[in-house]
């Protein structure tokens, strides 16, 4: 009873699909997803799939010549073989690119953006730089501070000697 119930779903099953498919005027285009795409790369030297899809007339002569000897095919034709089922040879792959020139000149560009914006930001939009960071200013709070006798325990009173009024050694 088990076993008719379950052949039964199984039955339900390919009817409708096969419904699904027969879909579009009988039309149903499957495409092969379970299969990678396409990609040159050195540690895979063999693709899933070939690199050229649909193969012109040309191609399809090549085709028809490669169940023959090889030897009688001439070095373009070779050539023309191998680039049916390969974008690039090794050599193409191990190539060294100029993208990193890209890289390093967007970054450049970038980089000096930033320090142009800084720049502007210090000169238009923060303005004149305040007087109590100049050194005099700096000097009489310091000067100020040991007066004070600030945080003599650990902080900058801590360093002078009142004695000889100068820094400690």
């Amino acid at each position: 009873m088990l076993a008719s119930r379950a052949l039964s779903q199984i039955g339900k099953r390919a009817i409708s699909t096969s419904i699904c498919m027969r879909e579009h005027a009988g039309v149903a285009k499957v495409e092969e997803f379970t299969i990678g795409g396409y990609f040159d790369r050195r540690d895979i030297p063999l693709p899933e799939k070939e690199y050229v899809k649909n193969l012109s007339a040309e191609q399809k002569t090549l085709k028809e010549k490669e169940k023959a000897s090889w030897s009688a095919l001439s070095i373009d034709e070779k050539v023309g073989l191998y680039h049916i089922k390969f974008n690039k040879t090794f050599a193409e792959m191990n190539r060294r690119s100029n993208e990193w020139k890209t890289i390093i000149g967007g970054a450049c560009f970038f980089v000096g953006i930033a320090g142009l914006m800084i720049l502007w930001q210090k000169t238009y939009v923060l303005g004149p730089v305040p007087h109590t960071l100049s050194d005099e200013w700096v000097a009489m709070q310091t000067k100020r501070m040991l007066d004070m006798r600030v945080n003599p325990i650990e902080g900058i009173s801590s360093k002078w000697d009142y004695e000889k009024n100068e820094w400690k050694k």
